[in-house]
C-alpha cells in the first residue's frame, strides 16, 4: 500500500480550498483518508497554509510520498528541509546544533520574504487606492467645473431674458404709439 500526502478539494466553484491529507494512493481524491495534517487556501494572496509540522515530518520519515503540489507546500513550510537536515544528522554530516542553526536561519529568511511580499502587496494596494482617489478627485473637479459653467450660462441667459423683458416692455410702449400713428395714417385717404 503506497501512502501519499496530497490535497483533497473542498469549497465551492471558483472558491476552492484544500485539505492536506495522508491517504492511500488508491482512494479517490476527495474520498477516504488516513489523517488530515493541514489546509491550503490558494484564493488568498499570499496563499494561506496551515500545517501540522510534526505530523507532516513524521509521515515523510515513515515513507509517505508527497504529490508535486504538496511537495511545494511542504518545502515552503520547511518540512522538506527539516527532513533533509535530520537525514544529514543520521549520516553524521553535522551535529544537531548545526542542523538547528541552519533551520533557524532558513526560517528567518523565509519569514522575511513572506513579510516583504505582504508589505509589497499592502503598498501596491495603497498606491492603487491613492491613484483611484486622485482620479476620482480629478473627475469630480471636472464635473464641478462643468456644472459651474452650465450654471453661469443659465444665470447669464436668465439675466439676458430679464433685461430683454425689461427692455421689451419699454420698447413695446413706443411701438404701440408708432403702430397707432400708422393706423391713423392708413385711415386717411391718399391725395
Amino acid at each position: 500500500m503506497a501512502v501519499k500526502i496530497r490535497l483533497a478539494r473542498k469549497g465551492r466553484k471558483k472558491l476552492a480550498f484544500y485539505h492536506i491529507v495522508v491517504a492511500d494512493s488508491r482512494s479517490p481524491r476527495d474520498g477516504r483518508y488516513i489523517e488530515k495534517i493541514g489546509s491550503y487556501n490558494p484564493v488568498t494572496n499570499p496563499a494561506t497554509i496551515e500545517l501540522d509540522f510534526d505530523k507532516a515530518l513524521g509521515w515523510l520519515q515513515n515513507g509517505a510520498l508527497p504529490t508535486d503540489t504538496c511537495r511545494a507546500i511542504l518545502s515552503y513550510k520547511g518540512v522538506m528541509l527539516k527532513k533533509h537536515l535530520l537525514e544529514g544528522i543520521k549520516k553524521g554530516a553535522f551535529d544537531e546544533a548545526e542542523a538547528a542553526r541552519r533551520f533557524e536561519e532558513w526560517v528567518n529568511q523565509n519569514e522575511a520574504k513572506i513579510e516583504a511580499k505582504k508589505s509589497g502587496l499592502e503598498k501596491s494596494k495603497d498606491d492603487e487606492l491613492g491613484s483611484r482617489l486622485a482620479e476620482e478627485k480629478r473627475i469630480n473637479e471636472a464635473r464641478t467645473a462643468k456644472l459651474a459653467k452650465r450654471k453661469a450660462e443659465q444665470d447669464a441667459k436668465l439675466v439676458r431674458e430679464v433685461a430683454a423683458a425689461a427692455a421689451g416692455e419699454e420698447v413695446e410702449a413706443p411701438e404701440a404709439e408708432h403702430n397707432a400713428s400708422e393706423e391713423v395714417a392708413e385711415d386717411k385717404p391718399q391725395e
